[in-house]
């Protein structure tokens, strides 16, 4: 339970994320009631699926601020979280008192030795899980403190080209960076590595799991929900992704003041241009994803 794998560590542990996360990690928190209303559908999927139980010891793989934890520990589950981020870990310990949450790679960390206790019931993820330099590594990482039969329930993205949530909006910002983002590899460590359904299955086979079930969990991004255009609240998300974070530090000391804000005011126009029912609301295509660790 608490070996520590044997990896290299200095050559797969991915910095690239870390660093990601930590300056991304603020927006997120600072948005996270706006992001638990978005995702609501998600996390009611993937509790659905997992179907906790008092008693039983949970994995949170990327908490993040601690949705699921909450929910585990709301069902009577021994909670724990890992999380790349030290930001959204210290969220997570204010949101659950209750949890052990820890900071680092799940890749390469010693889950068992940082969070002893018996193996885990469950591992849950929201969206955590496509980081990863090694998914087959961290996979394995992971499951080796799991129980026999022991279950992973997790949900993911798919591809860019089904998801407004990667576009609407930025688009505008990303258009007027020099270089302008590139579109990532398929597979690439990033929001939607795991678009490829096979791809992802061969990942968890080869990590040792088995029973694996991918099946497409589609839900609408509401950001009118409380009654608003959404405008105004799609705009804070793009703000705080790495594409709103790059254009705050190149664009807006190069437009000034009003040049920056006239800029904010065609990501609004691009919203508007876009409303459906009066408000910013687009549909989201996602995997909602379980498996089980075989016994013996």
């Amino acid at each position: 339970m608490g070996q520590r794998p044997r990896t290299n560590v200095e050559g797969v542990q991915n910095e690239q994320m870390r660093l990601t996360w930590r300056d991304n990690a603020s927006g997120w928190v600072a948005n996270e009631a706006l992001f638990d209303a978005l995702f609501a559908p998600v996390t009611a999927a993937i509790s659905r699926a997992a179907t906790i139980r008092p008693g039983q010891r949970l994995l949170d793989v990327g908490c993040g601020s601690g949705t699921l934890l909450a929910a585990g520990a709301g069902a009577g589950a021994s909670v724990v979280g890992v999380d790349i981020s030290p930001v959204m870990v210290e969220a997570a310990r204010r949101r659950v008192p209750g949890a052990t949450v820890i900071v680092g790679d799940a890749q390469v960390l010693d889950l068992g030795g940082e969070a002893p206790g018996p193996p885990f019931d469950l591992v849950v993820s929201r969206f955590g899980v496509m980081f990863f330099e090694d998914p087959t590594a961290a996979f394995a990482n992971i499951r080796r403190v799991v129980a026999p039969e022991g279950r992973l329930v997790f949900a993911c993205w798919r591809g860019r080209e089904e998801n407004t949530m990667f576009s609407l909006g930025s688009s505008v910002l990303a258009g007027r960076l020099v270089p302008p983002p590139a579109d990532p590899a398929p597979g690439e460590p990033g929001p939607t590595a795991f678009a490829d359904a096979d791809r992802l299955a061969g990942v968890l086979g080869a990590a040792g799991w088995s029973d694996i079930a991918i099946n497409a969990l589609d839900f609408e991004c509401d950001y009118g929900a409380d009654g608003t255009d959404g405008v105004e609240e799609r705009l804070a998300t793009i703000l705080s992704t790495s594409t709103g974070r790059s254009a705050r530090q190149q664009l807006q000391p190069a437009l000034g003041p009003q040049g920056w804000a006239a800029l904010l005011d065609e990501v609004r126009a691009e919203l508007r241009r876009h409303l459906v029912r009066g408000a910013v609301r687009f549909p989201a295509a996602t995997w909602l994803v379980t498996a089980t660790n075989p016994a013996g």
